[in-house]
């Protein structure tokens, strides 16, 4: 199999597991939180332009419709995010917004992407106290269409290097925590009335 039938399926693997998120928070079962989807959609948007001009091919694809998508749901947390932000998200989205200018700063491609890796797993801070906290706020399904679209990004790569590879790797590491996180607190706590 071609490595843009890889990219090809990352980017289905990335769409469906959006449209099972807009379908989750639209009927009110997920609350997105706006600091995350914010460090993401900017990650996501970087990690596309190094991984391009660094000869990922098809495997910058997912980077650059999750861009879109990361700022769609952004859109929706004004009326439909979580609301009880806490100190440590605000640490932590801080934090990752001031990494932004440090990432421009560094010399070459490979530092720049491990920078944003480091971005994004500060950035996935918010979301995972959120799901600790109320794992029924968070839906599983798109969490695995996520994971599998990073191994399916890693397929799809043109050139394997570890400028090319840290954020996908990044990827699977975060949204298994997430996923984690969630199966865990849901064996622990009981769904609300």
């Amino acid at each position: 199999m071609g490595k843009e039938w890889f990219g090809f399926i990352s980017l289905a693997l990335n769409f469906f597991g959006y449209a099972f998120y807009f379908i989750s928070i639209f009927n009110r079962k997920t609350k997105p939180h706006l600091f995350s989807w914010i460090v993401w959609g900017l990650v996501s948007v970087i990690t596309f332009a190094g991984q391009f001009v660094s000869g990922a091919g098809a495997g910058s694809w997912a980077a650059l419709s999750s861009f879109v998508l990361c700022m769609t749901v952004a859109a929706t947390c004004h009326s439909r995010g979580e609301k009880g932000i806490t100190r440590g998200d605000w640490i932590a989205f801080v934090a990752a917004l001031s990494a932004l200018p440090l990432w421009y700063f560094t010399n070459g491609p490979l530092w720049s992407m491990i920078m944003l890796a480091f971005i994004d797993t500060v950035g996935s801070y918010p979301t995972i106290r959120k799901s600790y906290d109320d794992p029924y706020g968070e839906s599983y399904p798109p969490w695995s269409f996520y994971c599998a679209r990073d191994v399916a990004v890693l397929f799809a790569l043109d050139q394997y290097s570890i400028t090319t590879m840290i954020v996908p790797i990044d990827g699977i590491i975060i949204t298994s925590c997430i996923l984690l996180t969630i199966f865990w607190r849901r064996r622990i706590i009981s769904p609300k009335a």
